[in-house]
């Protein structure tokens, strides 16, 4: 029995020539975000609808890659943008109600995001498994 081919997922620029705009550009300049947004945070789509920001190709790309729950460093390695730009993107499309991010951490955009101040353990102990599988 054949497995069928996965859903080809979009890529930044696929469908053009390469864009020569800066990463600074697709977030307005803004590199701070109003709650933190771990890489290991999961990620949604709410909706199928379109929407004013489905004209910016790497948000559009963000809503589909996400129909599946992802990581947000997922997010990033498969549509080849920086995280900056990806955190900043998912923070935007989730205040718009088209994606639901699981598990804010706390504070302002700094720190672990654990509110102790201290790493979560079970984290770490996936991380210590996972390095010493290699």
């Amino acid at each position: 029995m054949r497995t069928p081919a996965p859903a080809r997922l979009p890529i930044r620029g696929a469908d053009r020539r390469p864009a020569r705009v800066r990463p600074y550009s697709l977030t307005g300049g803004r590199t701070r975000l109003p709650r933190v947004l771990l890489v290991e945070t999961f990620v949604a789509t709410l909706d199928t609808e379109e929407k004013k920001s489905d004209r910016v190709p790497e948000m559009r790309a963000i809503v589909e890659v996400c129909r599946r729950m992802r990581t947000v460093a997922e997010i990033a390695a498969l549509l080849k943008l920086p995280l900056g730009v990806v955190r900043v993107l998912v923070c935007d499309l989730a205040d718009q109600g088209r994606l639901r991010v699981y598990g804010y951490g706390s504070g302002s955009g700094s720190g672990s995001g654990h509110g102790t101040g201290r790493p979560d353990r079970a984290l770490l102990e996936r991380v210590l498994s996972g390095l010493r599988r290699l």
